[in-house]
């Protein structure tokens, strides 16, 4: 299943109206009612998967568009479960690229994704901020079903600023001897990753029980944290983030 999906917001009269929404399933783009009209200062849309998606195969892509002074938060309303699909083929695909303009904000709070047994699945987070921009945008990835190996997974996160890298990595799960390494996943099944642009400048790295804080080179931070149940790992990446700063709660 191929499919493609625009979001774009703007700023008006000190709020944040939807000026464009197009959506194709699986993937359906749901405007909170009143988040996106009068009185209110930002937008939330919910990630809505109107079918059984990721299947092997599946190419998704979303493109948001945040303008200047616009204020948005995606959220998910359920984890994606990667599957394998009906046989051997392609890999399944999701693509998010956003471009966040001068004085806006995107907060990227998606439920975990969950790569399931023989799965092959991919994703990118493409993300070209202006010089004032803000960014919040978690991921979550959970290795596998309970009981069960988890299939192949390749993550990449893009994140510049006025043309400049602040992070560009590439996450892979799925291979059993590179998922137990202590410079990997260490063994555990979830892994929890948070990026923070909102600062002006660089903020100190810290690091405590499964969970670590490193700055970017230009302002910002990666907040990552790994646990055996998505709980853990969730504790554990908020007191990441929290030894970030303070970080603006979503609208």
């Amino acid at each position: 299943m191929r499919a493609r999906a625009e979001l774009v917001v703007a700023g008006h009269d000190g709020r944040t109206v939807v000026r464009r929404l197009r959506a194709q399933s699986p993937l359906a783009l749901i405007p909170r009612r009143g988040a996106a009209g009068a009185g209110a200062d930002g937008a939330v849309v919910h990630l809505v998967g109107s079918a059984s998606t990721p299947l092997a195969g599946d190419d998704v892509e979303l493109v948001v568009t945040v303008g200047p002074g616009a204020h948005l938060t995606l959220c998910g309303v359920a984890a994606a479960v990667a599957l394998p699909g009906g046989g051997p083929g392609r890999p399944s695909r999701t693509v998010l690229r956003c471009t966040v303009a001068e004085g806006g904000s995107l907060t990227h709070l998606p439920e975990p994704t969950v790569v399931t047994a023989r799965a092959h699945h991919e994703t990118v987070l493409d993300v070209e901020l202006a010089a004032t921009a803000s960014l919040h945008a978690r991921d979550v990835l959970v290795a596998g079903r309970t009981g069960e190996r988890p299939g192949r997974y390749r993550g990449t996160v893009r994140i510049t600023q006025d043309g400049r890298p602040l992070l560009v990595q590439t996450q892979e799960i799925g291979d059993p001897l590179l998922d137990g390494s202590p410079a990997h996943l260490g063994g555990h099944r979830v892994l929890g990753t948070e990026v923070v642009v909102d600062a002006p400048g660089p903020v100190a790295a810290a690091a405590g029980p499964g969970w670590s804080l490193s700055p970017l080179a230009v302002r910002g931070a990666l907040a990552t944290a790994v646990g055996h149940d998505a709980v853990t790992a969730g504790r554990r990446l908020a007191a990441a983030v929290a030894a970030a700063g303070p970080v603006p709660a979503p609208v």
